[in-house]
């Protein structure tokens, strides 16, 4: 007997969900703050900005900042992280987690604060590019935790909020979710500390891409 399936369309985070770039993010917004001579945010603070755009990441990492010295500050910061990404990583187990959704007909979206060409040159590099359904970036909607990558997904494949899952490892994403009106899941192993999940509605909290997969199989 085929179990009826809870979702229809899984939205996944990017960085420290999939993939294990949190503490890379980390330093090089950390090595972009010291280049241009400005105090440079504890590992903390600088983690606790992943998922929001790059210009409202930037802009809580460095207030001091003018604001016609983000752009610069942003050069810096994709300098460091384009010449290291290549040392990044899908965490363990994210390929069979996202092959087994894929063989039970969901639709698989990526809703993350990366830009377009950080999300693409990303999919190139870990060959994911036909997985996934559709994505949304910052740099081409609204950053998180406004609603509006969730809703332009849910509108891309007709997908009624109550019938959508977003997955992600800050609250950012959690607070996208609630905003979307979308049910949502934290993993603990990003971003942010899981107690900081404890006000928001999370259906599950996953320590690990397979306690995550178990909870999708039986589930999602």
């Amino acid at each position: 007997m085929t179990r009826t399936r809870r979702f229809d369309l899984i939205a996944f985070d990017w960085d420290g969900t999939l993939f294990d770039s949190t503490a890379l993010i980390a330093r090089c917004i950390q090595s972009a703050c010291a280049d241009m001579g400005l105090p440079v945010p504890s590992d903390r603070d600088a983690s606790y900005v992943i998922g929001m755009g790059l210009v409202e990441a930037l802009q809580h990492a460095a207030p001091g900042l003018p604001r016609e010295r983000y752009p610069e500050l942003g050069e810096r910061y994709r300098k460091h992280y384009f010449a290291r990404q290549h040392e990044i990583v899908l965490f363990p187990g994210t390929v069979a987690m996202l092959q087994a959704l894929k063989d039970r007909n969901h639709w698989l979206a990526v809703a993350t604060g990366k830009s377009r060409r950080g999300l693409d040159e990303a999919l190139d590099t870990v060959e994911l590019r036909g997985v996934f359904n559709g994505s949304r970036t910052a740099d081409e909607t609204a950053s998180k935790p406004h609603p509006q990558m969730l809703k332009e997904l849910m509108s891309e494949f007709g997908v009624e909020p109550e019938r959508t899952l977003m997955i992600g490892d800050t609250t950012h994403d959690l607070q996208m979710a609630v905003n979307a009106g979308t049910s949502c899941i934290g993993v603990s192993y990003g971003a942010h500390e899981p107690a900081s999940f404890d006000a928001y509605p999370t259906l599950h909290v996953a320590h690990s891409v397979v306690d995550l997969h178990a909870w999708l199989a039986e589930h999602g």
